[in-house]
C-alpha cells in the first residue's frame, strides 16, 4: 500500500473507484488512462466509456481485486492522470474563505474535510507539505468526489507558508480545543479568512498557533467538559468551523 501511494503521486496518476466518483473525475477534466471493471458496470457507465478513447478491461470481481491489490467494493475502477497543481498564490487570488490543513496524515480525514468544504462554501484548501494526498483512493472515496470540486494547492515550504497567505490579505484563524481561546462565533471574520486545522493527534503546531492572527475555539458544553469530553475530532470540528465561516 505504501508503495502504491508513492508510485501514484510520483507517476502522476490516481485511482477513482465507483460510478459516481468516476463520473465526477471525468467530468472535472482529468484525462483517463484506462478502466478496470466487472461486466455489470459496462452498461451503467456506457455513456462515459463511449466518449473516451481509453482501454476498458473487463474481468470478474476476484480478478479485479487481484489486479488492484485491494478490496473493490463498487466493482469499477478508473486510472486517471493528475493535473498540475496551482501555486498557493494563484490558488487564493479570488478566494475569500479557505481551509489550511497542517500535517493531517489520515487520508479519510482529508477526504471528509474536502466534503465539508464543498458543502459549506469553502473556496479552496491549502495543504502543508506533509498532509495526506487528496487524490489517494481512500481520500477520494470518503469525499465522494469532493476533492475534484474544491481546488487545492500544497505549500512548498512549511515555515514560509502562512506568510504567503497573510501577504495575500488573509486573516489567519487557528482552531484549537483550548477553551480560553476566542469562541469561533465571536471572532471577527473580515473579507478574507483562512481557517487553520491541525493534525489528528497534536493539533496545530506551536509555530502556526503563534503565527495566527487569532486562536479560536468551538465552545464545549459544561456537561461535556464535566464528563471529560473537551474536544471534537478534526472532521467534526472542521464541519462546524466551516459553517461558522459563512457569516460576514
Amino acid at each position: 500500500m505504501n508503495l502504491r501511494k508513492s508510485l501514484e503521486a510520483e507517476q502522476g496518476l490516481f485511482i477513482a473507484e465507483g460510478e459516481k466518483v468516476i463520473r465526477r473525475a471525468v467530468g472535472t477534466g482529468f484525462p483517463v488512462r484506462s478502466f478496470l471493471m466487472a461486466h455489470r458496470w459496462l452498461e451503467p457507465l456506457s455513456d462515459v466509456l463511449d466518449t473516451l478513447d481509453a482501454p476498458v478491461y473487463v474481468a470478474d470481481d476476484a480478478t479485479v481485486e487481484g489486479v488492484a491489490g485491494f478490496q473493490v467494493h463498487r466493482g469499477a475502477l478508473a486510472s486517471l492522470e493528475r493535473l498540475p497543481l496551482p501555486t498557493v498564490e494563484d490558488l487564493v487570488t479570488r478566494a475569500h474563505r479557505i481551509l489550511v490543513l497542517e500535517d493531517l496524515v489520515d487520508h479519510a480525514n482529508v477526504g471528509a474535510l474536502f466534503r465539508c468544504a464543498a458543502a459549506l462554501g469553502i473556496e479552496a484548501v491549502v495543504l502543508s507539505p506533509r498532509c495526506a494526498d487528496p487524490l489517494y483512493r481512500r481520500s477520494i472515496k470518503v469525499s465522494m468526489g469532493a476533492v475534484f470540486a474544491i481546488p487545492y494547492a500544497r505549500m512548498p515550504n512549511w515555515h514560509e507558508g502562512l506568510g504567503t497567505l497573510r501577504a495575500s490579505g488573509f486573516r489567519l484563524l487557528a482552531l484549537t480545543p483550548d477553551q480560553a481561546a476566542v469562541p469561533l462565533d465571536k471572532a471577527p471574520m473580515g473579507e478574507r479568512v483562512a481557517l487553520m486545522l491541525g493534525s489528528e493527534g497534536d493539533g496545530l503546531s506551536s509555530r502556526w498557533l503563534n503565527e495566527a492572527d487569532e486562536a479560536v475555539c468551538i465552545p464545549m458544553s459544561a456537561t461535556a467538559m464535566s464528563n471529560g469530553v473537551d474536544s471534537l475530532n478534526v472532521v467534526a470540528a472542521g464541519a462546524i468551523a466551516c459553517h461558522a465561516l459563512l457569516r460576514p
